[in-house]
Formats: structure tokens, C-alpha cells, sequence
């Protein structure tokens, strides 16, 4: 077996779920992108997870006070603020976000940014999406929430909870999904992640076990995500809400 076999033989052991806040504020973690001179600082001034190559990249986004245009975006990238304060223009339409504020910039979107002090994004970028309807999608703060599904029953440990679900994006494909949802308390078993999803929980918590026995309890605000591959329970006591970006594999 090669070095590069067994990183990523040791990579799929170890998958489990990623505190992205503490990711954001710990310059140690991760790996610098480096772009072109030319190219905006938007799309340069990142650290992604070191992660081996795939459908997906998790980040952040660590900008000073300043301003840039960016032509066109080269993919569909999933955007939350953690830190500061930025303004995306669009077709003269100004957007600004916030902490806790998240958007969709949709593949082949144009536009311009501008801070007025240092502001910290962490993202989920989807790398096979298709150009489409270049706009930016801001991710609701208060949608119609409708009945989904719930988790499959053979891994419930308590009662089928009630669930409800706003979806603000679906790609082309259906494969990179972004939306709010929320649920009555619950508990399950150990559930193999197919897909990839990064959370900001709005209310309530969470507590998550992987196959290590590493255990998380995540709370109002943090924003996290669990690897593709990765094997967790989930544990809520109390009614949760969450901001969601979900890669799912057809």
C-alpha cells in the first residue's frame, strides 16, 4: 500500500464531525488555498479542512476591511458568517450579512463585496455544480416550515419525532441542498453518513458520539460539520432548529 493509501485509508477511520468555529479561529488548522494575484481576495483568503480530494471542501474565509468584485463564481458555495459583518452587491441590490446570516452564491453569480473591518465565512462549496441561474439565494431567517421525514425507525432509541423542513436551494442535480429544519427530541443509534452536512444550530442542542467514542454536545450558534463517512448517534433533549447545507451523493 502506498503513503498516499494509507493517509487516506487513515483519513476514512477517523471521519467524524469538525467544530468549524474553532476551525475559524485556529489559523494552525488546515491548509492556506493560494490564488492568482489577479484573483479577488474573496475567492483567495481561505483555509480549507484537509480533507483528501472530493465533491466537497469546508472552510473559511478570513477577510480585512476592504472590497472586490468577483467574476463569475466558479461554483455553488454555501456561505455563513461567523465573525463581522460583509455586504455582497449584486445587479445594484446590496446584501448585507451578518453573524448567524447565511446565503447560497449560486455557480456563474457576479458581484461585489465590501467589509469595513475584519470578517470571518465559513463555507461548503459543492465542486459539481452546473452553471445555472447566476444569483445570490439568501437562506431565510423565519420560512414556512413543512412536515419532512424522520429518521429510519430501526436506528430510533425513543419515540419518531416530528420534523419540518424549508428548502431555500437545490442544485441542478439535487445532489447540494440548503435550507432550515427543525425537530422535536429524539434519540438514535450510530447512523453512517452517505452524505456531508454542515449545521448552525438555531435553538436547542446536540449531542453527537462517533465510532472513536468522541463526544460533542453542540449548542445554539455553533456551527459544525459531519464528514461524509463518518459513524454518529445524535441526542437531542429539547426541541432543535438548524440552518443546513447537505451534500448528498445520488
Amino acid at each position: 500500500m502506498s503513503k498516499l493509501q494509507q493517509a487516506l485509508a487513515e483519513h476514512r477511520k477517523s471521519r467524524s464531525f469538525v467544530d468549524l468555529r474553532k476551525f475559524a479561529s485556529d489559523k494552525s488548522q488546515g491548509i492556506a488555498t493560494i490564488g492568482s494575484a489577479d484573483e479577488s481576495r474573496f475567492l483567495s483568503s481561505r483555509r480549507v479542512l484537509d480533507w483528501p480530494p472530493g465533491p466537497v471542501s469546508v472552510g473559511v474565509i478570513a477577510l480585512d476591511a476592504g472590497c472586490g468584485v468577483v467574476l463569475p463564481y466558479p461554483v455553488d458555495e454555501f456561505i455563513i458568517v461567523a465573525e463581522g459583518e460583509i455586504t455582497l452587491t449584486q445587479a445594484e441590490r446590496p446584501l448585507t450579512l451578518g453573524p448567524g446570516d447565511s446565503a447560497l452564491l449560486r455557480h456563474g453569480a457576479e458581484f461585489s463585496w465590501s467589509t469595513r473591518g475584519p470578517v470571518s465565512i465559513i463555507f461548503m462549496r459543492y465542486h459539481g455544480s452546473q452553471y445555472a441561474e447566476a444569483k445570490i439565494v439568501l437562506i431565510q431567517h423565519a420560512p414556512q416550515l413543512e412536515p419532512s421525514g424522520t429518521p429510519p425507525a430501526d436506528l430510533l432509541l425513543t419515540p419518531a419525532p416530528v420534523c419540518r423542513n424549508f428548502t431555500d436551494y437545490s442544485a441542478g442535480d439535487g445532489a447540494f441542498v440548503c435550507g432550515t429544519w427543525d425537530s422535536t427530541p429524539y434519540q438514535r443509534s450510530a447512523m453512517f453518513y452517505r452524505h456531508c452536512e454542515l449545521m448552525h444550530l438555531l435553538e436547542g442542542s446536540v449531542t453527537f458520539v462517533d465510532e472513536s467514542g468522541r463526544r460533542v454536545t453542540f449548542g445554539r450558534g455553533d456551527i459544525f460539520v459531519v464528514e461524509q463517512g463518518a459513524q454518529c448517534s445524535w441526542e437531542s433533549r429539547e426541541h432543535v432548529a438548524k440552518v443546513y447545507a447537505i451534500y448528498r451523493p445520488s
